[in-house]
Formats: structure tokens, C-alpha cells, sequence
């Protein structure tokens, strides 16, 4: 009975409203309150314990205590930084990642897949209008240096002139008489397959260059391993971003 007369007094009372900051203070902002005050003053308390632990310290430092990372790295921008070593190691970002995350199993596994790749684009285009491809030469022979003189290449060929400078797809006169030509005859579809051909070799171009990549990542990683062995070894040439380092290991026999 006394808890449902309480509830029921409750029910009747004035609801609570915290001080607001007065009129004439507003241009100072909210008004603080408690749990405010209570999160900056720990704050303050906070740096202030930090200071005086820092001073403690630089008091109680020993003038005559060393470390070896004192000699082993340098100021830079009010920052500690460690040295590098005179005979640093030529790995690029991409590569160090790779090594770091990957193991060589998928990193062949990898390259395996991109030479798949090359090789079915490469059948696709089969390289015929490739600008760095070395341009191949096609001797006549005649018989008079007059003939020589009134040579007509199209003549020769038995194709239109207009077809001469292909070094594929060059029917002869008669297939363009007796058969209908198929594919885009329009210079405007002909300029957009040319356009999706060159598109098509570029990505040849990025895929070759990834698979060389991976195959010189593969060989880092290999020669990382074989130096765990405790194999005497000698350094004969050093890492360079292109190629991993040659070791030349001493003849051991095996039992």
C-alpha cells in the first residue's frame, strides 16, 4: 500500500530542470556541470601525473648509460629513425608486401595462371599489327631491270591496291569478286575494332610485364630460403629490383 502511495505521490511532483546558463552569461556557452567538470579536471590531473613522472625520470637519468640504438639511428624532424645498413637490400614496396603475405607455392601458382592468360591472348591476336613486332620483308625476283621499273605490288599480289599494306586478311581480286565480304566494311567500325585491338594488346602488354614480375618475386623468395640452410655461402652478385641475388653455396657431400 505505502509503495502504490508513493508511485501516486511521484506521479504529482514537478518535473526537475537543471539550471540553464542565465541570459547575460550566454556568450560564455553551455553552463558547466558536474560530470563536465568531473571529465576535465581527470584530464588535467592526467597530464600533469605524466609531467612530473617525465621530470622524476630526467632527474633520476644516469649521465654515463648507453645504448647501442643511440649509435644505431638518427634525429629526423625531432624523430628518432632507425639507420639504414650500408648494403641495403634493392626490393621494391610491391615486392616486399608480396613476400611479407604470400608464400611461393601461391606466387607460382599466380604467375602459372598469368601465362595461361598470355598465351591464349597471344592466339587470340596472334600479333599480326603489333607495333613492336619487327616487320618482316618480302623479296621479288624479276628478271630485267625494266620489269623492275614498272613492278606494280598489287599486280603482283593479285589484290587491290588499297589491301597492298595488310600483312593479313588480303583476299585476292577474285574472292572479292565471287564471294561477299564479311566483318565491318565501314571506316567508322573499322577505326572502333582497331581501337579495341590496341586495347586488347595493352592488356598483353600489362599481363607480360606482371608475369615477369611474379617470376623474379618467386626467385627472391627461393633465395631467401636457401639461405636458411647453414651451408657456407658466398654473395656473387647483389639483389636488384629485376633479379634476385646469386649465392654460390660450397660442395657439400651428401652420405
Amino acid at each position: 500500500r505505502m509503495s502504490s502511495f508513493r508511485k501516486a505521490l511521484k506521479s504529482r511532483q514537478r518535473n526537475h530542470h537543471e539550471r540553464s546558463q542565465p541570459g547575460f552569461r550566454k556568450h560564455l556557452g553551455l553552463l558547466e556541470k558536474k560530470k563536465d567538470y568531473k571529465l576535465r579536471a581527470d584530464d588535467y590531473h592526467k597530464k600533469q601525473n605524466t609531467l612530473s613522472a617525465l621530470r622524476k625520470k630526467a632527474l633520476e637519468k644516469n649521465p654515463d648509460e648507453f645504448y647501442f640504438n643511440m649509435i644505431s639511428s638518427q634525429l629526423q624532424d625531432g624523430v628518432h629513425v632507425a639507420k639504414k645498413p650500408k648494403e641495403e637490400v634493392e626490393v621494391t614496396e610491391e615486392q616486399k608486401k608480396m613476400m611479407r603475405t604470400q608464400d611461393i607455392k601461391y606466387v607460382e601458382m599466380k604467375r602459372v595462371a598469368e601465362a595461361k592468360k598470355i598465351e591464349r591472348l597471344k592466339g587470340e591476336l596472334h600479333l599480326l599489327d603489333a607495333d613492336s613486332k619487327q616487320k618482316n620483308k618480302h623479296t621479288f625476283f624479276v628478271d630485267s631491270k625494266k620489269e623492275v621499273h614498272s613492278f606494280d605490288l598489287a599486280d603482283h599480289l593479285n589484290t587491290a591496291p588499297e589491301l597492298v599494306d595488310r600483312v593479313y586478311n588480303r583476299p585476292t581480286l577474285k574472292t572479292l569478286e565471287t564471294k561477299s565480304i564479311q566483318g565491318a566494311v565501314e571506316p567508322h567500325s573499322m577505326k572502333k575494332l582497331a581501337k579495341q585491338r590496341n586495347h586488347q594488346y595493352k592488356i598483353l602488354s600489362q599481363r607480360i610485364d606482371r608475369e615477369k614480375k611474379m617470376f623474379v618475386i618467386t626467385q627472391k623468395i627461393q633465395t631467401r630460403k636457401d639461405l636458411q640452410d647453414k651451408n657456407k655461402k658466398v654473395k656473387v652478385k647483389k639483389e636488384t629490383p629485376n633479379a634476385a641475388a646469386i649465392y654460390k653455396f660450397e660442395a657439400k657431400r651428401k652420405r
